[in-house]
């Protein structure tokens, strides 16, 4: 009798070893469907932020105009104007004139077709113009401020009476090309 106890623990024993192992297998089933392993993957995520600086908007034109100039008062004539410009936060900017499309030399001159008006141009960041603008001006260079900060670029320039007494009437003009780099 001994026997068919330990047998018959033996045996109900494999059996509730049995449902147990059953029992785990199926709660792998039911957790993870249809049996299947699970996995994960890595994304990568990059931008990059453009270091330049522009013009608002892009590629303005203004005007320095320094009006009627009368060669019988002979006075001097300052003239002001501005542009607006965007940088990245910490960029260091630069900003150049040339001397116009009539220069002589380093000289500054508008144009009838015939007859030449020297001037002189002036350009800062400062919150207010060169007035008068005694000498043309080297390049400016500053710091981004970022945030989608305005910055304004004052403009200056000046006529003196001596330069356009002598001169034949009519319209003058000349273009200087201002560059912002980065």
């Amino acid at each position: 009798m001994k026997e068919t106890w330990t047998r018959r623990t033996k045996v109900a024993l494999t059996g509730l070893a049995f449902v147990a192992l059953f029992g785990v297998a199926l709660q792998g089933l039911i957790s993870t469907p249809q049996g299947l392993a699970g996995d994960s993957a890595t994304v990568n995520v990059t931008a990059t932020v453009l270091g330049h600086c522009k013009f608002i908007p892009n590629s303005p034109t203004t005007t320095l105009a320094f009006g009627n100039l009368d060669p019988t008062v002979g006075t001097n004539k300052d003239a002001t104007t501005s542009l607006n410009f965007k940088c990245s936060k910490g960029v260091t900017y630069t900003i150049q004139a040339n001397d116009g499309s009539n220069a002589d030399g380093p000289t500054n001159r508008m144009t009838n077709g015939t007859d030449f008006i020297p001037y002189t141009f002036c350009y800062t960041t400062d919150t207010t113009p060169i007035t008068p603008c005694n000498s043309d001006t080297s390049p400016v260079t500053g710091t981004g401020l970022g945030g989608g900060t305005t910055v304004t670029l004052n403009i200056s320039g000046t006529v003196l009476g001596a330069d356009y007494i002598n001169v034949s009437p009519g319209s003058y003009s000349d273009t200087v090309t201002v560059t912002l780099s980065p």
